[in-house]
């Protein structure tokens, strides 16, 4: 037998069609669904680059150039943004905002739709061929101007999701009605779906954090990591694990795989006192998937949904994930019981076992 006799049909579960409900309602809805699908487009080429490796050339080189927040610019950040922009031209985009860029573009000023990107998120690790990712967020965009269609709450997105390229390349996305996963089929070049209703278990023992930077966090996330380090024997009466991967669609992807919770805090060093991950961007679009697979956001205190940003890089501190977890961070930051002395890593505490 063949292996085009063997090979399922997967017409009826490619991102197109499972898209077809949404651009057959018109308005920006439909206009939200075709921006996702060339958004879908751009990634795909990305994934081909990635897959080429060392083989595309310098990948991981830095250009000489920075984004606008100072970062240097990798070669796959710059091509991951002109591929987007590329794939962009002919949708209803009106405006677009990049962490490659330094402003605000205009793409088509009669256009209904407003997309932000980090093209290439965890570029850090491009030459480590760690997985790393492309994150998007769909708004409809603001009669009054480009700053007005991304200056708002991320509870006004339409659309949001991330590719992660990995050993396969997964599209997981959400247009508003649950949170669903698409897969890279190399055969057909086309995302096909491999699950709906993607849903974050409720409570884990895994947590994401640079442990390395202990020493500058506030008291309210030691307490917290102090709590999870002292495992069975401490408060919470329960062993914890750790990861951290340095990238935040790889920390996302484990998350709505098999759950836990992610912190990216503030902290008291020069230029991270704000957080350190982009509103706009990075955390608003993975707070609405968040929410829509049954966990939370939080900048600490503060739905990341509920935020509002007055710049277009405005950074926010990031925790996310499953819900019973944000919430007990959320209580150690506003919960006058949660407030006590920090100990030194592994000292023993007894209240407040879970």
């Amino acid at each position: 037998m063949s292996d085009a006799t063997r090979r399922p049909d997967l017409s009826g579960r490619t991102l197109e069609a499972c898209l077809e409900p949404a651009i057959a309602e018109g308005g920006d809805k439909s206009a939200a669904a075709r921006t996702v699908l060339a958004l879908a487009t751009a990634c795909i080429g990305i994934s081909d680059l990635i897959a080429l490796g060392p083989l595309a050339g310098s990948l991981g080189a830095v250009t000489g150039g920075a984004n606008a927040d100072g970062d240097e610019q990798k070669e796959l950040d710059v091509q991951a943004n002109d591929l987007i922009l590329a794939a962009l031209a002919g949708t209803a985009t009106a405006f677009y905002a990049s962490e490659e860029e330094d402003a605000i573009m205009t793409l088509d000023p009669a256009g209904s739709i407003a997309v932000a990107v980090d093209p290439l998120d965890g570029s850090s690790n491009i030459d480590a061929n760690v997985s790393i990712g492309t994150i998007f967020s769909v708004m409809p965009a603001s009669p009054d101007g480009a700053s007005a269609s991304f200056f708002r709450p991320g509870r006004d997105q339409l659309a949001a999701g991330y590719v992660i390229y990995g050993p396969h390349t997964a599209l997981v996305l959400t247009i508003g009605d649950g949170v669903g996963l698409f897969i890279l089929d190399p055969a057909s070049r086309q995302f096909v779906k491999a699950r709906t209703n993607l849903a974050i278990p409720v409570s884990t023992r895994e947590y994401a954090i640079n442990a390395s930077n202990y020493r500058h966090w506030t008291n309210p996330i030691r307490l917290f990591i102090d709590d999870c380090i002292a495992g069975s024997e401490g408060p919470r009466g329960r062993d914890f694990n750790m990861r951290w991967v340095a990238s935040l669609v790889a920390e996302t992807h484990r998350i709505f795989s098999r759950g836990g919770v992610f912190l990216y805090p503030a902290d008291n060093r020069p230029g991270y006192q704000s957080g350190r991950l982009r509103l706009i961007y990075e955390a608003a679009p993975i707070a609405f998937l968040a929410e829509q697979a049954g966990g939370a956001a939080t900048d600490g205190t503060a739905p990341i949904l509920d935020k509002i940003p007055t710049t277009l890089h405005e950074r926010t501190p990031l925790i996310f994930g499953s819900l019973e977890k944000v919430n007990r961070i959320t209580g150690y930051h506003v919960d006058p019981a949660f407030e006590r002395s920090v100990s030194p890593l592994f000292e023993q505490r007894g209240l407040f076992r879970a």
